[in-house]
């Protein structure tokens, strides 16, 4: 075959939530987002909910809907992106809590669902998502008799323990949610990490589930296996792939394997990364193409039949310095051609 082949360890993913569960004294969620950040939400939901995980939040409605499916009828499932235009139907059938996210979004919500459950979520600094404090004082007597289960924000640089916006953005939630008596939350992963007077009454970790950073101390969840199509001996002096781009100063053998940036391997990684064969490193030559890449496998003794690009020598966020990006976009951009695997 062909097709690379996407392992998902979800034990590993299920030890993640329980060491973040761990680390505070309040309920623990689950982010599943990005088709639970690319490895298949339901199943990613599914298993979490067999870890312990008693709700779950996704982007949007229609992820919602899916996560619903896989997970069956009883837990909650909010959503980030609230309730937007045409989204009525899909969060009634889905039993969908909407994070409301605007005076427009409340008003929607109350007029279309009248006495179906929702959230709130405020702008305490990051300026993406939220009412902003003058919009939420403006509605929140309003809001609050309405009966919301939950009052959320959401922490622009919990990445960075050290950052003076943390603690900005938790004096500002307190001072808009203070005596709300109504459940909140304001920590992802990097969040839950901060300590535990960011935890308040739940956290919702994302990336740090699936293996990647801040949680350093998390378990990997993938390991992204590529099959050879062939092996060829390449002379010094000629060329590998688009654009001359990789000329061999020595005689070498490169293989030729399964993938390319129609996966999610960018194109910025030509000529950067590296592969693996078991233990051996084995550099990428030339430049990444829509579906191949050409792998130096001189130093492997024998056949080569598969490389790893993800695995125990290389996580996402290994991969994702060598071009400056994040881990997340490494993770949720693993494209659907990837034959997913799933172990426990």
């Amino acid at each position: 075959m062909a097709q690379a082949e996407l392992q998902i360890d979800l034990g590993a993913l299920k030890a993640n939530w329980r060491a973040l569960d761990a680390m505070t004294s309040v309920e623990t969620a689950a982010t599943v987002k990005a088709n639970g950040y690319g490895l298949g939400a339901g199943r990613v939901a599914y298993a979490l909910a067999e870890a312990g995980a008693r709700r779950f939040f996704v982007a949007v409605a229609e992820e919602g809907a899916a996560v619903r499916a896989a997970i069956g009828p009883d837990l909650p499932i909010h959503v980030y992106g609230g309730h937007m235009a045409d989204d009525a139907a899909t969060l009634r059938d889905g039993a969908l809590i909407p994070m409301l996210n605007s005076v427009e979004q409340l008003t929607r919500h109350v007029e279309d669902l009248p006495g179906a459950p929702f959230g709130i979520q405020l702008d305490t600094g990051m300026n993406r998502l939220g009412m902003e404090p003058a919009e939420w004082a403006s509605v929140a007597e309003i809001a609050l008799a309405q009966g919301p289960t939950l009052i959320m924000s959401h922490l622009a640089c919990s990445d960075e323990p050290d950052h003076a916006m943390n603690a900005q953005q938790l004096a500002t939630f307190r001072e808009l949610t203070d005596g709300a008596g109504v459940p909140r939350s304001l920590s992802a992963t990097g969040g839950v990490l901060l300590g535990r007077e960011y935890h308040f009454d739940l956290t919702r970790p994302g990336i740090g589930l699936y293996g990647g950073l801040p949680f350093a101390q998390a378990q990997p969840v993938v390991r992204l296996s590529i099959p050879v199509i062939q092996t060829r001996a390449v002379a010094a002096g000629e060329s590998v792939g688009y654009g001359n781009s990789f000329v061999a100063k020595r005689d070498m053998r490169v293989a030729t394997i399964a993938a390319g940036y129609a996966d999610g391997i960018q194109r910025a990684l030509s000529g950067k990364a590296t592969l693996w064969a078991g233990d051996t490193p084995c550099p990428l030559v030339g430049r990444v193409s829509m579906d191949l890449l050409t792998i130096d496998v001189s130093r492997v003794d024998g056949p080569v039949e598969a490389l790893d690009l993800l695995g125990p020598h290389q996580g996402v966020d290994a991969l994702a310095d060598m071009i400056g990006t994040i881990g997340y976009e490494m993770l949720t951009g693993l494209g659907p051609r990837y034959r997913r695997v799933y172990s426990d």
